[in-house]
């Protein structure tokens, strides 16, 4: 028995998001669009080694949120050699997920369990136009944004805390507490793309922690943006922390501006 480890890239805008659905196994579901990259990339697997198996991912990235850098791990017992499973499987992929990397591991090499830290970021375009080549992967907000409060506001998140006030209502995690290693936030008036520098006002918001719950990233996006529009006192986030509350917090940010950008072992 081998474990392959898989380093994977994808823009999530058609999918359901990394995990699988049990609908998806319903061609008749798939048809209606319940299709996720754990799915695709299983079956892919298949065509290759003839084996069912499952594909554990390091993050379980929601729908339409993308991955610069995904983490996951197979057991087979297929004699083909790492390199040429990741040929083949980006042969049987479609173009929207792409394995950059492919490996044997140890057999107790784990994903998740045995990152260290994962790293994502969040894309805003604070501008009234946004480029064609990046609406699928920022969230507009043509208002006017205070800055300097929405970096204050992030210090409260930093470090250990129970963040019930951040997490979805489908969260499955048994222990609400977690670790922000780092958050920084970054403004900028130009982007590189594909080669191209798109010109605007953008904000990159990047998130470290040791793990993180459901939507946990996107509900701090989406409070700490409600401080910058002076819906919110920056000075509150602490007793958003202390209140376990979701309705306290602010509404969740868009998925298509959020990358799993790294996963740290």
């Amino acid at each position: 028995m081998r474990n392959i480890k898989l380093v994977l890239q994808y823009d999530g805008t058609n999918y359901n998001g990394w995990q699988i659905q049990p609908a998806e196994i319903s061609d008749c579901k798939k048809q209606k669009g319940i299709i996720t990259i754990q799915g695709i990339v299983q079956e892919a697997i298949k065509k290759i080694t003839g084996e069912d198996t499952k594909v554990i991912g390091a993050g379980r990235t929601d729908a339409g949120v993308h991955a610069i850098e995904q983490v996951a791990s197979f057991k087979t017992l297929s004699v083909l050699s790492a390199d040429v499973i990741k040929r083949a499987l980006n042969a049987n992929l479609p173009d929207d997920i792409r394995i950059i990397d492919a490996c044997d591991a140890e057999l107790n090499f784990h994903p998740r369990y045995g990152a260290k830290s994962k790293i994502y970021f969040y894309i805003i375009s604070n501008s009234h136009i946004i480029s064609p080549f990046l609406y699928r992967y920022a969230w507009k907000i043509p208002h006017k944004l205070n800055f300097e409060e929405i970096k204050h506001s992030s210090e409260f998140l930093k470090g250990r805390h129970d963040f019930s006030a951040f997490r979805a209502s489908g969260c499955s995690a048994k222990n609400p507490v977690r670790t922000i290693l780092n958050l920084s936030i970054e403004k900028l008036h130009a982007f590189d793309f594909i080669g191209i520098r798109l010109s605007g006002d953008f904000l990159i918001i990047r998130i470290e922690a040791d793990a993180f719950l459901r939507h946990m990233v996107r509900n701090i996006v989406g409070t700490i943006i409600e401080v910058g529009k002076g819906k919110t006192k920056s000075e509150e986030i602490r007793e958003i922390i202390n209140s376990k509350d979701r309705r306290l917090a602010g509404p969740t940010a868009p998925a298509r501006g959020l990358f799993l950008e790294k996963i740290n072992y």
